[in-house]
């Protein structure tokens, strides 16, 4: 069977897999390798992710994911006082959880792969836009969340990946590298463009590839139309299949 690579966060990871998504194209990278499996969750943070750890990761399991990224943070940076503040989680919990997620998946398999991946940069002009486009005059004038908040979330994650020994995807700093993220990689000013999952897909394939887990030199599932005899096909999958 197919190794599995597990995608765990919120709705960018829900999301991933549309047209365009970088989870969608992260399929297409290890096709026929490893299947991709997307157990993303929409307004999710840490808090509320710790309740599926035992549903979707069971300790019991026979074939544990080989790979995990986790990607959560952009709705636990949501501000008190604003209209998701229900989401918030404080900074020191947000850690901590993300902590207990990564021990966990180590417990499942001391050899999963995990990277963890920061939040995206936050456009907060584009988080209004989208607001009065949806709720129009009912739209709140302040952000529910700020890029400053949110570059603190994730700075914690980086932290944490080094303490860890993790590997990790610095997104909101990847981002900020090119002029005009702001409309370039965001949607709303916090979900991803078309654009913006190809920054994902890149950063995560090129931390698979710098770790051991590169699709390159990975076999496929079963042999390659070349290989199979067309007198004697028996053969090429007697050799592959035992």
């Amino acid at each position: 069977m197919r190794p599995q690579i597990v995608l765990f966060g919120d709705s960018i990871t829900q999301q991933s897999f549309r047209s365009g998504g970088w989870g969608a194209a992260l399929a297409d990278t290890y096709s026929r390798k490893a299947d991709i499996i997307n157990r993303g969750y929409g307004g999710y943070n840490t808090r509320w992710a710790l309740f599926l750890l035992h549903h979707l990761f069971p300790l019991v399991s026979t074939k544990p994911p080989v790979a995990a990224t986790v990607f959560f943070g952009a709705n636990d940076a949501a501000l008190l006082g604003r209209s998701s503040e229900r989401q918030r989680v404080p900074i020191e919990e947000y850690k901590e959880n993300l902590r207990k997620i990564v021990r966990h998946l180590k417990e499942c398999s001391p050899t999963v792969l995990i990277v963890l991946i920061t939040p995206p940069p936050v456009d907060e002009a584009g988080r209004k836009e989208y607001a009065q486009s949806v709720y129009g005059e009912k739209a709140d004038e302040l952000p529910e969340r700020t890029n400053e908040v949110t570059r603190l979330y994730a700075e914690q994650c980086i932290e944490l990946a080094k303490e860890m020994g993790l590997c990790s995807v610095d997104l909101w700093s990847k981002m900020q590298e090119i002029e005009g993220w702001q409309k370039k990689f965001l949607s709303d000013g916090l979900h991803l463009t078309p654009e913006g999952n190809a920054v994902v897909h890149q950063e995560v394939v090129r931390v698979f590839n710098e770790a051991w887990l590169s699709a390159a030199e990975m076999p496929y599932d079963f042999p390659h139309h070349s290989e199979i005899d067309g007198k004697n096909p028996e053969k090429a999958f007697q050799q592959q299949c035992l």
